[in-house]
């Protein structure tokens, strides 16, 4: 489907198209291989598409009359990936759904023209309009993975982390890089479009990229700064569990002290030497229960004042 920007919004077909008005267009790869050689794209593009239908990569290429870009447009709210294909003539702007969930593509390019009329519309405006309605929730989303973290730093402070603790960190630490590499694709190819070294874009139109690669900035930094926190809290983490088994471990310790003379006491009265005076005394068995408890009840005492426990 394509639409011409004149006195309205108006669909047209291929052949209709006139150069001198802004012309926007969503096609799939299917209908696009039918009519990419009509625009002068050349079939290297056009096989770069096909190819990233199976293995995705994102690249911007800039020609003599064109600029060609392809990227994976990922939805972070709704977890929908969309790999499309951008196609920026003078005066026209081509949409290659290449391969996306459901019709996010459709729907996100039909929403441009809610944003503008016809009037003073620009390929600058629509592409603006465009990227941005895929990232315009990701501010929300980045709100809520901090309310996450914060909560999870309050279960750390309160004894309350359980064993899949360390792997809700990983898996987090692995969604915000997904999303780090997203906006530094996004970034490149932004950078790319506002050198503008076709020309294609007139100055006025540059400025919605760069207004559109200053938010991707912003966003990657806000993405940085939560991959930092995540970091910091598994080292918190990490030193909490270094930190309850150090106190096991004293534990253990102090215990081991208190009980360790007793281990002798009975080593030494099991020998069972006749000659021992303790055998044949009357009092001998309450005189050991005797020692035990105090040797027990002294060192406690000593635990204690020494705050060992």
């Amino acid at each position: 489907m394509f639409y011409q920007f004149d006195d309205d919004i108006t669909t047209v077909e291929v052949n209709d198209i006139n150069s001198h008005y802004i012309t926007a267009g969503y096609v799939t790869i299917g209908e696009f291989e039918k009519i990419y050689s009509q625009f002068g794209f050349s079939s290297y593009t056009f096989d770069c598409c096909k190819e990233n239908k199976s293995n995705f990569y994102s690249v911007c290429e800039i020609y003599d009359d064109y600029t060609f870009a392809t990227l994976s447009l990922n939805n972070l709210v709704e977890q929908q990936n969309s790999h499309i294909a951008i196609y920026i003539k003078k005066n026209i702007l081509i949409i290659v759904d290449i391969e996306s969930d459901c019709s996010v593509v459709r729907d996100n390019f039909l929403s441009v023209f809610n944003k503008y009329g016809s009037i003073n519309i620009s390929v600058g405006k629509l592409l603006y309009s465009f990227f941005d309605s895929f990232i315009k929730k990701d501010n929300k989303l980045i709100e809520n993975e901090e309310f996450k973290i914060n909560k999870l730093e309050q279960l750390v402070l309160e004894d309350k982390a359980n064993e899949n603790f360390s792997f809700l960190l990983l898996r987090m630490k692995k969604e915000l890089l997904v999303f780090k590499n997203y906006y530094e694709q996004v970034n490149c190819i932004s950078e790319r479009l506002i050198d503008n070294e076709n020309e294609i874009l007139e100055d006025e139109e540059l400025k919605y990229i760069l207004n559109f690669k200053e938010k991707t900035k912003v966003i990657k930094e806000d993405i940085d700064s939560l991959k930092s926190s995540i970091i910091h809290l598994q080292e918190a983490y990490s030193a909490y569990l270094d930190l309850k088994l150090n106190q096991t471990m004293k534990i253990f310790t102090v215990v081991t002290t208190i009980f360790f003379p007793l281990t002798v006491i009975v080593g030494w009265y099991g020998m069972n030497f006749t000659t021992m005076p303790e055998f044949a005394w009357k009092y001998g068995y309450l005189f050991v229960i005797i020692l035990s408890v105090a040797v027990v009840v002294i060192l406690t005492i000593i635990v204690k004042k020494r705050k060992w426990l």
